[in-house]
């Protein structure tokens, strides 16, 4: 059975060869753009560079201060279990994140390039470099963990007591990603307040006009944030919650055997097959909506994931309820796709209007725009609580001891088997706000701007769709690994009626909103540095405007990447000390308190936050299209002034938190003897 995750893995892995190959045999467009785009790809390998270095020496002391805790505790073998399997996953986080940095900045260009001839062309380029990265992500997560699974497994241990050995894996998954979001997340949203508030409103010049100095530095923001950020924290996904899963099998192990800690890796396996059919199937004509043809092979993957997953099922399990356990999760998670359209797309209620509210003024737009952000919580929370319910339930009819909770794990593999799909959408936003960004800064057609335009809206819903899914997710998930620590820590109760669990409640709460505040002021600050030098720009250099002289783009990059990376390590360091030193001055139960509340409230603030970033997005694209007054008009200055504020909700907190809330989970379950 495992040998069979291992096989689809590497057979998906030369899909994606195959897919690479395809796009670089696709033309690079003119030289203006290839000179644009050469500038990109140095500004992200620079910035990936740097921030690798910082997150390498936080892993390693991070590893090492587990080896020593342990050993002290009187267990040296398994804190070096830990602490090896720990740097395993980490440096597994950081390849996933370099490969979507990596194919995107190749796959911008020839998306530009296509432009000037065939939408169509032009979507499925900038598609298929999306799922190269959906792909890989997702089977090296395989890989990762059936290769360590084997290494244990040849080594003599206990095939009950493996999975529990592995959870290192998962924490540094966790704790890259967390780093590499929030680091990402910094940057491209303090580059790109930048170039708005200084290029669009006080400059008056449109996006991405080869005049404004922050235009690269945002340009590569996307790359590192969106692209990076986001491969490092669906890997992550991906890993801890097979984990989770497998751990939880462990308590079934007496009624299904090894199929039970298997089933989460074979049915990962399949459902990547069905993402790779459903990724083909994304095709479109000249006059279609991307979204109705990404749409189509969403769900084409869908379909053909609840197929395999009856037959996997009923393979290995053999009983149906958990067959309908998985579907509640398939089914969630096209919830959570539509609910985050629905508040984002500019061709629904919400997101007109805060375009309307942009007509009365800058405060009208921002009190709009942030009750939509509250009012989507709602169903977000219906949905995870059906699916919770559902599946829990389902799970306990089946008879079996722990069969509830296991029904909830499957669940959660049935949301997460459209993954490399979803992540192909995700990657497929930059790659178009990157060809946008090209095409204008080289002077192409009008005609051509149309078709980079209509593929940026559309990316620009992909990504909030994929912040909406990985929100649903991380909740999902964030039950499952929370159910794992109470296995763990051999807890089967947690009181909130004691004085210690009530303050761990609070203090995971508290470290959602410090984490969030910390984040966000953090882009401020990083875009004051890169606000301060485009208008000094400007200034000592007037013939930027007059478009005799070039800005110096190099400057704002170096500049943004020494601030993003600054402004990233406080944030990330209390969200790994403050849950570390509550388990061990609080206790095991206490840290069952900040694990509970503190993802309860991430989620919500997380959702709260990414689609208010996403609609206020979507509201400036709506009146820039001719809406309302257009470009330059009064209500476009508003909403500009909504999109600002918004961008580090949608980019840097937002999806931070999703995986503050995991990393919770992980890293409480990889140190839980410590906390007994």
């Amino acid at each position: 059975m495992l040998y069979i995750s291992i096989i689809i893995s590497i057979l998906s892995l030369g899909f994606s060869f195959y897919l690479i190959s395809w796009i670089k045999k696709c033309p690079q467009g003119t030289e203006k753009m290839q000179e644009i785009f050469k500038i990109i790809k140095e500004g992200a390998n620079a910035f990936l560079k740097r921030q690798y270095k910082t997150i390498s020496v936080i892993t390693v002391a991070l590893a090492l201060i587990l080896l020593v805790v342990y050993g002290i505790s009187g267990n040296w073998i398994y804190g070096f279990q830990v602490a090896a399997a720990f740097i395993f996953g980490a440096v597994c986080s950081l390849l996933s994140g370099f490969i979507g940095m990596w194919i995107s900045v190749r796959s911008n260009i020839r998306t530009a390039d296509a432009a000037q001839t065939s939408f169509a062309k032009a979507l499925k380029i900038a598609f298929r470099g999306g799922a190269v990265s959906g792909i890989t992500i997702v089977a090296m997560s395989l890989l990762g963990i059936s290769a360590l699974y084997l290494i244990y497994d040849f080594l003599g241990y206990e095939i009950v007591k493996i999975p529990s050995l592995i959870v290192g894996f998962g924490f540094g998954a966790s704790l890259v990603a967390l780093f590499a979001q929030l680091g990402g997340g910094i940057y491209t949203k303090a580059a790109d307040v930048g170039a708005d508030l200084v290029g669009k409103i006080e400059a008056g010049i449109p996006e991405d006009d080869p005049r404004n100095p922050a235009v690269i530095a945002d340009l590569v923001g996307d790359n590192v944030g969106d692209c990076a950020g986001r491969g490092a924290d669906l890997f992550e996904s991906t890993a801890a919650e097979n984990i989770g899963a497998m751990i939880l099998g462990v308590a079934l192990f007496p009624h299904f055997g090894v199929a039970g800690i298997f089933f989460p890796l074979v049915v990962r396996a399949f459902a990547l097959v069905c993402s790779i059919i459903g990724i083909l199937a994304v095709r479109a004509k000249e006059t279609d909506d991307p979204m109705k043809a990404m749409n189509k092979g969403y769900f084409i993957t869908s379909v053909l994931s609840a197929i395999a997953f009856y037959f996997v099922t009923m393979e290995m399990l053999g009983n149906i309820l958990f067959f309908y356990a998985g579907l509640v999760g398939i089914l969630a998670s096209i919830a959570f796709v539509f609910i985050a359209q629905y508040y984002t797309e500019s061709k629904y209620r919400p997101v007109k209007e805060i375009a309307q509210a942009s007509t009365t003024g800058h405060a009208t737009n921002i009190i709009t725009g942030f009750s939509v952000g509250l009012e989507c919580t709602a169903a977000t929370v219906i949905t995870i609580s059906v699916a919770l319910i559902t599946s829990f339930k389902l799970g306990n009819l089946t008879g079996f001891p722990g069969g509830g909770l296991y029904g909830t794990a499957v669940a959660t593999m049935g949301m997460l088997a459209t993954a490399a799909y979803i992540l192909a959408m995700d990657t497929f936003g930059p790659i178009t706000d990157n060809a946008g960004g090209i095409a204008e800064m080289s002077g192409a057609t009008e005609e051509t701007r149309k078709i980079t335009d209509k593929l940026d809206s559309a990316g620009n819903t992909t990504k909030a769709l994929t912040k909406g899914y990985a929100m649903g997710s991380a909740a999902l998930a964030a039950f499952l690994l929370f159910s794992s620590y109470l296995e763990e820590a051999k807890l089967t109760v947690v009181d909130l009626a004691k004085v210690e669990v009530f303050v761990g409640g609070f203090i995971g709460a508290m470290l959602v909103f410090l984490f969030s505040s910390l984040a966000i002021r953090a882009v401020g600050k990083a875009a004051s540095y890169i606000i301060t030098e485009v208008r000094r720009q400007f200034k000592e250099n007037p013939g930027i405007m007059a478009g005799t002289s070039k800005p110096d783009y190099a400057r704002c990059v170096d500049i943004t990447t020494k601030g993003a990376l600054k402004q990233m390590v406080l944030p990330g360091v209390l969200a790994v000390v403050i849950p570390i030193a509550t388990g061990l001055i609080l206790g095991a139960e206490a840290e069952a308190g900040l694990i509970m509340i503190g993802t309860i409230v991430g989620v919500l603030l997380a959702t709260t936050m990414n689609n208010a970033g996403g609609a206020w997005d979507n509201a400036k694209k709506f009146i820039e299209a001719g809406n309302l007054g257009g470009k330059k008009s009064f209500a476009h200055q508003a909403a500009v002034t909504g999109d600002t504020v918004g961008d580090p909700f949608k980019d840097t907190a937002g999806p931070s938190l999703h995986v503050l809330v995991k990393l919770l989970g992980t890293l409480t379950l990889a140190l839980a003897p410590l906390f007994i």
